[in-house]
C-alpha cells in the first residue's frame, strides 16, 4: 500500500481459501478518519493466452455458475501457496495443461497484471502469452469445480469478432486481448 492507506478495522463475513469477504474501515490519503467498504479478497491469479504455431489462440468453453451460462475464456487459475514469480509462472503452465491440454515448450511472455474489478475486489491477475503451444492431452486434469466442454482455436480475426459481437464476455480474456494489442504482439 502507498502512504496514507491503512485498515483501521475489519469484520469478516466469509472466509474460504478462494474468497474472503470483509467489511473494512479504511483510512485513505484524502479521508484519514476512514471510510467503510465491503471488500472481496481473492488470491492472485494467472491468465494465459495459448497461441498455436499457426497463430491461432486456444480458448476454453466452460460453465460459469454466477452468470448461469457457458463462456469462452483463456485458461486461468489461482496461485496456490506463496506468491512469487515462480509460483505465478507455475500456475500459468499448470492451467495450460489442465484446462486446454497444451504445454508451452518455450518461455511464457509476461504481459503484466491487472485488477479484475477494483470497486469491490483486490484480485490481481497476471497475464501471459504462451507462444507455440503443443497438444499434450495427458496434462488435462479439470478440477471438481470445472465443467469445461470444449477447447477451440480462434484465428485472430475470429477472436476480435467474438469480442466485438459480445460472444466473449470474460474480463480476463478481454484484458489479455487488450494487452496483446497494446503491445503490438497480437498477430
Amino acid at each position: 500500500m502507498t502512504s496514507g492507506w491503512k485498515v483501521i478495522g475489519s469484520e469478516s463475513f466469509c472466509d474460504f481459501p478462494w474468497l474472503k469477504v470483509a467489511r473494512e474501515h479504511v483510512a485513505t490519503p484524502t479521508r484519514p478518519d476512514g471510510v467503510p467498504w465491503m471488500v472481496a479478497h481473492r488470491p492472485v491469479a494467472a491468465v494465459v493466452a495459448p497461441r498455436t504455431p499457426e497463430g491461432s489462440y486456444l480458448l476454453i468453453r466452460q460453465e460459469r455458475i454466477p452468470v448461469r451460462r457457458e463462456t469462452w475464456e483463456f485458461p486461468a487459475g489461482q496461485v496456490e501457496g506463496g506468491i512469487s514469480e515462480e509460483s505465478i509462472l507455475a500456475t500459468a503452465h499448470r492451467e495450460l495443461g489442465e484446462e486446454a491440454g497444451v504445454r508451452c515448450p518455450g518461455e511464457l511472455v509476461s504481459l503484466g497484471h491487472f485488477y479484475s474489478s477494483v470497486g469491490f475486489t483486490d484480485e490481481c491477475c497476471h497475464l501471459f502469452l504462451a507462444p507455440g503451444v503443443v497438444h499434450s492431452a495427458d496434462l488435462v486434469d479439470h478440477d471438481e469445480h470445472e465443467a469445461i466442454h470444449e477447447v477451440r482455436a480462434f484465428a485472430p480475426d475470429e477472436l476480435t469478432a467474438a469480442i466485438a459481437e459480445g460472444t466473449i464476455i470474460d474480463a480476463n480474456t478481454m484484458a489479455v486481448y487488450a494487452r496483446l494489442n497494446a503491445r503490438g504482439c497480437y498477430r
